[in-house]
């Protein structure tokens, strides 16, 4: 049995094995330390640009996650492993994997832009993807509304950004907009002035900008006014059932009808009866 050489078994074995595991060791202690000063460095911009908390740490999360991946791929190159393959087996397996999430990764997308451009905020009122309500979480992967009588909705972040999206809540005024009939027969300067009294008399209509009340159509059954008083937005509602109620009860007090769609038909006789 020949011997082993223990000397040159170190000399050409341990010590290159040795150097190259030191190499890779110091590779991963470092590249890590690097990583982790890079994402703190980011996390840092991004929440200075005021960034949602829970895309910052998604983002963070991805990040460390990438620089983590090229740290070992790097400490396995100095070890002497062919990193080549590797390298494209991952890039296969990411593949694989976005296909298969491809709507998942839409939803983080559009997230991420509904996160950053703000069309929508936490308690607005909007109506998106042929859905109304208030918005009470955005999330990375949908959002979450909550209806009038109390039910909630979620919404793909997909769904809401490729479509449009109405924003009640945004602008610190809203028009009410109204239509009021009246029958043919009715006095029409009667009606007009009445709408007028109604609603300049409505602690919660603003006078600037000024209300419009205006003969608007002579309909089939009805002589119609429209009636577009401006509110804070808070008080839409409000105005809108107040003045309703309102112009019912002023109009039955002045003799004012309010009619309903009617049609007259007429017989015509087109022979002689047997």
């Amino acid at each position: 049995m020949p011997e082993i050489d223990v000397a040159v078994l170190t000399a050409d074995y341990f010590i290159p094995w040795g150097i190259k595991l030191i190499q890779a060791l110091l590779i991963f202690v470092i590249g890590r330390m690097i990583a982790k000063l890079v994402v703190g460095l980011a996390e840092r911009l991004l929440k200075r640009a005021n960034l949602d908390d829970m895309l910052v740490g998604f983002i963070a999360s991805i990040l460390r996650f990438l620089l983590l991946l090229v740290v070992i791929i790097a400490a396995l190159n100095a070890l002497g492993v062919n990193t080549t393959s590797l390298v494209a087996l991952i890039g296969a397996a990411g593949l694989a994997i976005g296909l298969a999430l491809q709507g998942s990764l839409q939803n983080f997308a559009s997230g991420a832009l509904l996160v950053l451009f703000k069309p929508i905020a936490k308690g607005e009122f909007v109506e998106i993807a042929g859905v109304a309500g208030s918005v009470e979480d955005i999330r990375i992967f949908h959002t979450t509304l909550k209806t009038g009588d109390n039910k909630e909705i979620t919404v793909p972040n997909g769904a809401i950004f490729g479509s449009v999206i109405v924003n009640y809540s945004r602008r610190p005024t809203r028009r009410v907009d109204m239509v009021f009939g009246i029958g043919y027969d009715d006095d029409l300067r009667q009606a007009k002035a009445l709408l007028e009294e109604i609603v300049s008399n409505d602690p919660d209509v603003l006078k600037d900008p000024e209300p419009v009340v205006a003969l608007s159509e002579l309909a089939d059954s009805s002589v119609n006014f429209v009636v577009r008083p401006w509110v804070n937005a808070a008080d839409y509602w409000t105005v809108l059932w107040r003045i309703t109620e309102t112009v019912k009860l002023r109009f039955d007090e002045a003799g004012i009808s309010i009619p309903y769609p009617q049609m007259d038909v007429h017989m015509h006789r087109t022979g002689d009866d047997d």
